[in-house]
């Protein structure tokens, strides 16, 4: 008895070893990641290898939680919802009832998956050579290979050779025309079926060459215009402050020509693929949090490809949005005004040189001019001619009469146009120049009477020309770039009257020290405002960067007619900027004015606006680090300082916004744009104004619904400038999903402290208050469709939005 019980005990012992045993080595088998696929460890339902970086995974998966099928695919893991970068068997799914499936490394080191009956359902048709162990690994960027042996360098096999719909950073589109080798993004057929859909995108063989979209294979969906070097330019997202992150290699020794992208921020993922419906996008995510897309394309009716046919213009913001070229008249106008317009348009009178084939090729011509078209999509079928200037392009195409077109695109070259001018996208803004032929004048004997009228015309226009030009030269080499030393009321009859403080401030104080430029001088230093020059747009007007002779470098505002501001704001910038002198404010050097053109010129900022870097998701986090960032918040808040306290005068900016920051080749802020500044009496604490004018989401609320401002109105622009400098988010896109309110709802303004107060707590370490709860706020549920900001918000490009008070 007393044996069966040790027997027993003993036995009791030996189970609970086991148990201990079995439970602690559960979790390493439960925990360990897998990185790879080996002969002696295949990939069965349930189990999942990631890359070691824990980006991304490869396991089986059933889309949009399919009944039907699964497949073998690859997604990055943490990032919702799940996005699947490529699919092995995406023509031969797998029952989803088949659970005994797996991917695996075949005796010769083929990589294949097999159904539960073993059968061979895909494979890499690549084997291993006998004397290496094969493994297959994800790697961190998203490619899937198989090596000799996991340590080897070389890949005997990638899937980044064999796309799906999706293109990841570092992957190649395009093709090897000596090999016959093409990486497409092939779409799925629909969300629920990643087979071959009807889309596919890929380059095209030209030169320069296109980023395109096909259906079935063929027929062109939309284009992205030529590669300049940088940059596709009928793409307007894809502007200079974007460009760094894609690449167009070729080699035409090699013929191979690949597009790809790269990301500088670590914190940032991205992809490009092509969705079942066609629509090409670049998609970003930042920190793991939820997509977003940066730019899609087909977006509008005219991104689609001839949406009005041959000599058509479409322009999104018009209606109807088809119009002919000028010269040219609808094809078939009872088509036309049905609104079916894909025949297109056609000459409405020959050309010069087409009725007149007996002249010699070079005064064929003489008759025939170009119609300049500004901001537009260049039209397909190009044709490169290298090696030539503006003039001798256009010379070239206007002694070949078949040609119809030509422009001349910076890091290009000349291109010209011979077929029908198809797919011309007129944007609001980017794009390009484009010159279109047509026949200036009919008839022999008009054209001899206009040669005899233009003859003598030219003469007397030369002959006073030169007259002007001589006294305009003499009197310049006297003057030059002359300060103001005349009273100023001169200027101010020429640019109209000021407001009562500014001129109660002129009668008080000197002259400012601004030079007057001469507007040639301007006109030369920006090559006649080129729109390569262009730097961006505000509510002043347009931005431009311009070299003067002696080199330096200068921005130069400039009044547009359609400018919301005018002459006050004009005045009030260039009088006021130039009594301020303080490291944090942008420093005006002049000004010119000639007739309706009004200029402000101002040292260049060789790092452009705060809202390029801030919310660029590709570039900003690498640049604007936390170190940079409290940097620039502390430059910011000193400028402000000196503004509202330290300076001769009290002055409210009244227009603080991320995209009014510059910053220089240091990255020091400058605050800047001080045409809506308003002076006040240093004992004044309040004011009020009839006309309420600033930027939606950076005004206070008692200045934009009351129209009472005070510099605790500028402490809420700063402090909403602030928060969107930490949190990388625009205003506009930002509320808070747990409690849904805004931060913008903290907005009483005695709660805000004075800038003092904040340059205080923003250098030292002290005790702050807690906030108070808001006054009151606006619910938004976070379920709610994010609004469109485009037309009710001012944005990053320094527009400005006005208000008028009842």
């Amino acid at each position: 008895m007393q044996m069966d019980t040790g027997k027993e005990g003993f036995s009791a012992l030996n189970f609970s070893i086991f148990i201990l045993l079995l439970f602690s080595l559960l979790p390493l088998q439960c925990c360990s990641q897998v990185h790879d696929i080996t002969p002696s460890r295949p990939l069965a339902e349930g189990q999942t290898i990631v890359s070691p970086g824990n980006l991304f995974e490869l396991g089986f998966f059933s889309p949009n939680n399919s009944a039907a099928n699964k497949y073998v695919g690859i997604w990055y893991q943490n990032i919702l919802p799940r996005k699947v970068v490529w699919v092995a068997n995406r023509e031969k799914p797998l029952a989803v009832a088949d659970t005994v499936a797996s991917l695996r490394i075949s005796r010769n080191g083929t990589l294949e998956l097999v159904d539960g009956k073993q059968n061979s359902v895909w494979s890499n048709n690549v084997s291993v050579p006998s004397n290496g162990s094969a493994a297959a690994l994800l790697l961190d960027d998203g490619n899937f290979v198989v090596k000799v042996n996991a340590g080897a360098a070389d890949h005997l096999w990638e899937s980044f050779d064999y796309p799906s719909d999706t293109l990841l950073p570092s992957m190649l589109l395009g093709f090897d025309s000596k090999s016959g080798k093409r990486n497409f993004l092939s779409a799925w057929k629909s969300e629920s079926d990643p087979s071959t859909g009807i889309f596919l995108a890929g380059l095209r063989p030209e030169v320069p060459s296109q980023l395109v979209v096909w259906i079935n294979g063929s027929t062109l969906n939309w284009r992205s215009g030529p590669w300049d070097k940088s940059k596709f330019i009928g793409v307007p997202e894809m502007d200079d402050q974007y460009q760094s992150g894609f690449y167009l290699d070729e080699n035409a020794q090699l013929g191979t020509k690949y597009f790809s992208f790269s990301l500088f921020d670590k914190t940032v993922a991205a992809y490009m693929d092509i969705s079942s419906e066609g629509v090409l996008k670049l998609i970003y995510s930042t920190h793991g949090e939820n997509w977003n897309t940066f730019w899609e394309a087909p977006k509008s009716p005219c991104d689609n490809y001839g949406a009005c046919g041959p000599f058509g213009a479409c322009k999104a913001s018009e209606s109807p949005i088809c119009k002919c070229l000028k010269g040219f008249v609808p094809k078939s106008l009872e088509e036309w005004s049905k609104g079916n317009r894909a025949g297109g348009c056609v000459r409405k009178t020959k050309l010069f040189c087409e009725s007149n084939t007996n002249q010699s090729v070079g005064s064929r011509g003489n008759d025939d001019g170009f119609w300049k078209m500004s901001r537009v999509k260049l039209p397909d079928f190009h044709e490169y001619i290298s090696s030539l200037s503006t003039e001798n392009c256009r010379r070239q195409c206007l002694d070949n009469c078949s040609c119809l077109a030509y422009t001349y695109v910076n890091n290009i070259g000349c291109l010209v146009w011979s077929k029908d001018i198809i797919d011309v996208e007129e944007f609001s803004s980017a794009g390009q120049d484009l010159f279109i032929r047509l026949r200036t004048e009919s008839g022999e004997g008009k054209r001899t009477r206009l040669i005899v009228s233009l003859t003598v015309a030219i003469c007397f226009m030369c002959v006073l020309a030169a007259i002007v030009f001589i006294l305009h030269r003499l009197r310049a080499k006297q003057t030059g770039n002359i300060k103001v030393t005349r009273k100023f009321i001169e200027l101010n009859d020429t640019i109209g009257n000021s407001s009562n403080t500014l001129q109660e401030y002129i009668r008080r104080h000197d002259r400012s020290e601004l030079l007057i430029y001469n507007f040639d001088n301007i006109l030369l230093a920006t090559n006649n405002f080129s729109i390569t020059n262009k730097l961006g747009e505000g509510g002043f007007g347009p931005v431009y960067k311009g070299k003067l002779q002696e080199g330096k470098e200068i921005a130069v505002k400039r009044l547009s007619s359609s400018s919301g501001q005018g002459i006050e704001e004009f005045k009030n910038e260039m009088l006021l900027i130039s009594k301020m002198q303080h490291k944090n404010l942008v420093r005006i050097m002049g000004c010119s004015v000639q007739d309706d053109e009004k200029l402000l010129i101002y040292e260049f900022m060789p790092n452009g606006s705060l809202d390029t870097l801030l919310f660029n998701p590709m570039t900003g986090g690498a640049v604007l680090d936390w170190g940079r960032r409290f940097k620039i918040i502390q430059g910011v808040a000193r400028g402000l300082l000196y503004l509202h306290h330290d300076s001769c005068l009290k002055v409210i900016h009244r227009d603080l916004k991320v995209s009014n920051i510059l910053l220089d080749e240091n990255m020091n802020p400058k605050i800047s744009d001080f045409g809506l500044a308003r002076i006040v009496q240093s004992t004044q604490s309040l004011a009020n104004t009839h006309k309420v004018v600033g930027t939606i989401g950076y005004m206070s609320p008692e200045y934009a619904m009351g129209g009472m401002f005070s510099e605790k109105s500028d402490v809420y622009s700063f402090g909403v400038l602030l928060l969107e400098i930490i949190s990388g988010k625009k205003n506009t896109s930002f509320y808070c999903s747990d409690q849904q309110l805004g931060f913008l709802a903290y907005d009483n303004a005695a709660d805000r402290p004075t800038m003092p107060d904040v340059v205080s707590m923003l250098s030292t370490e002290t005790d702050r208050p807690q906030p108070n709860r808001p006054i009151f706020t606006v619910q938004k549920s976070v379920s709610d469709p994010q609004p469109k900001y485009d037309n009710i918000y001012s944005g990053n490009e320094a527009t400005i939005t006005v208000i008028q008070g009842r």
